[in-house]
């Protein structure tokens, strides 16, 4: 099943693991099918870290990991819409993608101008009622 995902990503001429018939019944074989898998996803574009280890899925030792592998190929499915894949996209995140901007000599000289909210402003503000370091406030009823 992960061999057909895989491949259901890439054009018809092109599928990257190899899909025996009839599904191979030795375990070593299995284990390998899997292998076949990662190596096609890690060159598909999941970052290493986002992979299981063979034995996580055929052990079922760890099937969050294996869970977060097929969202990060979802994920950078989605993200590359080069049209292969056919599921609900809704399901996955788009990955962040570059948004590089170009600012002019003059763009960047009145921005320097702009006093941002991060700085906050002094109006109407001011220090009355304030009190000091390590004295409780007063609360009057």
């Amino acid at each position: 099943i992960l061999g057909k995902l895989i491949n259901s990503l890439h054009p018809s001429g092109s599928k990257p693991v190899k899909i025996p018939d009839p599904p191979p019944t030795m375990v070593f074989k299995q284990m390998e099918q899997i292998s076949h898998f990662l190596k096609a996803a890690e060159d598909y574009g999941v970052v290493k870290t986002d992979m299981f280890q063979t034995v996580d899925l055929f052990e079922a030792k760890d099937m969050a990991t294996v869970q977060r592998t097929l969202m990060a190929l979802g994920n950078l499915a989605v993200t590359k819409n080069d049209g292969h894949f056919q599921g609900d996209p809704s399901w996955f995140m788009k990955k962040s993608q570059e948004n590089k901007r170009d600012f002019s000599e003059s763009q960047l000289k009145e921005g320097k101008n702009v006093i941002g909210l991060q700085m906050g402003s002094n109006k109407g503000a001011s220090q009355a009622g304030m009190t000091g370091y390590g004295r409780p406030r007063q609360i009057i009823s």
